[in-house]
């Protein structure tokens, strides 16, 4: 009886970045449902380090590109290697004589672009990062973003920004206020990924500029730490990281098995956008309306009540509530419990977790009281709901849209 022969692979990533995990993700997905036996090597702590790889003594490597080191290193590799990156608008920057696995950029960006424009804004820019070696895929979603904008004929706007540090966070913090206050409104943002859309956020807080009604922002990554940052759920492009990975062993296992691949490329596209609420911009609204609407996003969580949206605003309750009549059709009270409900479908969606939990976190009152607005305006249970999640997960676990 024959038996299967368990391969030395190494993969070169930094699980750090949710990119790089949502690739080895996919990389254990197609092991687990496959019959390849791979002894894998990574680091203790998940992180990329080059020092010796040149002396591996294994049958192949899977490495993130985007990484110009990495590719340097594993130039004159001897053994099969697949790698895993960002697309190029330009052919000849794909790296030679190695099968390759790409985000496709250019969708990402134009993923992000449709979903602004069908928001009805009609003004956009990109948030970006400073140039480097490492941020060559950053520089491919610019030339993206700019290639749709000459397309459309719209103006190009594009902000870089510093480099993330401690030394140099108040001036970071101040350049995109003003860079905030430059921008025509309403505004439809496009940040590189969903860390520096996290940073933006912060700013448009520190600066009272309303989001999404002022600034609709849409980030790249879904990192469900950088939702969690955020007082405003934040939109994202997801990526098609896991297909990557799931690709990228494929090509590895054909190569291990004798079958040669060079130069092989292949583009990833993206696999949908989670919609949250930093991005759903509606049409213009009484100033009353949209500065409650702002705090209401902010708080709807914290157990606020109409009273204090009413203070926030500076005018009776009463007016409040004439006000949002007439422009929403339903009372502020709605309002805050539209977003109460949206977190709660949001945190139901991801997984097993305690209802009352739910409930304290999202502001209701009791889990009862939840369990009374879900029938009332969902048609289900709470529970009812998480289950339907689950088994929509299970189904098309890649591709899915936020309550809109």
């Amino acid at each position: 009886m024959s038996t299967t022969k368990t391969h030395r692979v190494a993969l070169l990533f930094n699980a750090n970045k949710i990119f790089d995990r949502e690739v080895i993700t996919g990389i254990a997905d197609y092991l687990s449902s496959t019959r390849s036996s791979w002894d894998l090597f990574l680091e203790e702590d998940f992180r990329l380090r080059l020092p010796g790889i040149e002396k591996w003594q294994g049958d192949g490597i899977i490495a993130d590109f985007d990484d110009p080191a990495v590719a340097a290193a594993l130039a004159e590799s001897k053994i099969p290697v697949v790698a895993v990156g960002g697309s190029y608008a330009n052919p000849a920057d794909y790296p030679r004589g190695v099968p390759y696995v790409a985000t496709d950029n250019f969708k990402l960006i134009k993923l992000a672009y449709d979903h602004l424009i069908e928001a009805g804004l009609r003004h956009f820019a990109l948030f970006s990062l400073p140039e480097a070696d490492g941020n060559r895929w950053g520089q491919e979603r610019e030339k993206a973003f700019t290639a749709l904008m000459q397309r459309e004929r719209f103006d190009v706007e594009i902000f870089r920004g510093l480099a993330t540090s401690a030394q140099s966070w108040d001036e970071a913090v101040e350049q995109q206020i003003r860079w905030l206050h430059s921008l025509p409104k309403p505004v439809g943002i496009i940040a590189v990924t969903d860390a520096r859309a996290r940073q933006l956020m912060q700013a448009c807080m520190l600066a009272g500029i309303a989001v999404p009604e002022q600034v609709a922002l849409i980030g790249i990554d879904n990192d469900p730490l950088a939702r969690m940052l955020t007082r405003i759920p934040l939109s994202s492009v997801i990526q098609g990281a896991q297909e990557m990975g799931r690709t990228a062993a494929h090509l590895l296992d054909q190569m291990l098995h004798g079958v040669r691949l060079n130069n092989t490329c292949i583009l990833v596209p993206p696999a949908g956008i989670n919609v949250l609420a930093s991005s759903k911009h509606e049409a213009t609204r009484h100033p009353y309306v949209m500065r409650a609407c702002h705090f209401i996003r902010q708080y709807a969580c914290q157990g606020i009540k109409t009273d204090q949206v009413a203070d926030y605003v500076g005018i009776s309750r009463s007016s409040l509530e004439a006000y949002f009549r007439r422009e929403l059709g339903y009372s502020v009270h709605d309002q805050i419990l539209r977003f109460r409900l949206e977190a709660a479908t949001a945190i139901l969606s991801n997984g097993d977790c305690n209802l009352v939990d739910v409930a304290l976190r999202c502001g209701f009152t009791s889990s009862q009281y939840m369990h009374l607005v879900f029938k009332r305006e969902l048609g289900c249970t709470p529970r009812a709901y998480q289950q339907r999640a689950a088994e929509d997960r299970h189904a098309a676990p890649l591709t899915y849209e936020g309550i809109v």
